[in-house]
């Protein structure tokens, strides 16, 4: 059990809803993967970022991008915003598991949309991690507004993921 040290967004699990840990509060740490955190506090389970986990006594994680000179959108920081999030069973992130089907960017409206799937139409978490692409794509300087639209045509399959992901996952033979 821990404290918290300031106060701390969290998500709801498997909803995705956005809430808020008030400082001095006490709190179950169930599990760390993937760089996030799941929590119980109150009787709920919670997903805190690991860019917040200073506020639960751990350390942070850094996602750190450059400046951009202008007021636009740099698509390489929004890949690597991508990037920085992983599944929560299993610890691989969602480009690598090919769950990121495409991204366009509306530098008018400082907006990002993102299509992306799950590895199972059915899975439970997806709403947390369409959540945590939300969280973290939102850290992107000159990002407003990011937009997920979960989709599963095509289904999603082993052979999306890279040859890495299926290395680290056992998977390729």
């Amino acid at each position: 059990m821990v404290v918290t040290g300031r106060e701390c967004p969290a998500r709801r699990v498997p909803s995705g809803e956005p809430t808020t840990i008030p400082p001095g509060q006490f709190i179950t740490i169930n599990q760390s993967l993937g760089g996030n955190y799941t929590v119980t506090w109150a009787g709920n389970m919670l997903r805190i970022d690991g860019t917040d986990a200073d506020a639960i006594g751990q350390e942070p994680e850094v996602l750190s991008f450059p400046e951009p000179e202008d007021d636009q959108i740099i698509e390489d920081q929004v890949w690597q915003a991508l990037k920085s999030v992983f599944d929560p069973e299993i610890p691989i992130d969602l480009v690598e598991l090919g769950l990121i089907y495409k991204v366009v960017i509306e530098q008018d409206s400082k907006a990002v949309n993102i299509a992306m799937t799950l590895t199972a139409p059915g899975c439970g978490m997806g709403p947390v991690l369409i959540s945590d692409v939300k969280y973290r794509v939102a850290k992107v300087p000159n990002v407003e507004q990011v937009n997920v639209e979960l989709v599963f045509d095509p289904p999603w399959s082993r052979e999306m993921m890279s040859e890495e992901a299926q290395l680290e996952a056992g998977l390729f033979f």
